[in-house]
């Protein structure tokens, strides 16, 4: 029973650090796009 409550907090811990590093990636690109967009792609 221990086994499964370990694997079960461990699933639960995983999916919460996944979605958490998906948000974190994300606010990252829309970072990156702001600035970008404000520097403006003439210079390209």
């Amino acid at each position: 029973m221990l086994i499964f409550t370990l694997a079960a907090a461990m699933t639960l811990a995983m999916l919460i650090a996944t979605v958490f590093g998906l948000y974190e990636e994300a606010e990252r690109v829309k970072l990156e796009n702001r600035t970008r967009t404000h520097r403006g792609f003439r210079h390209h």
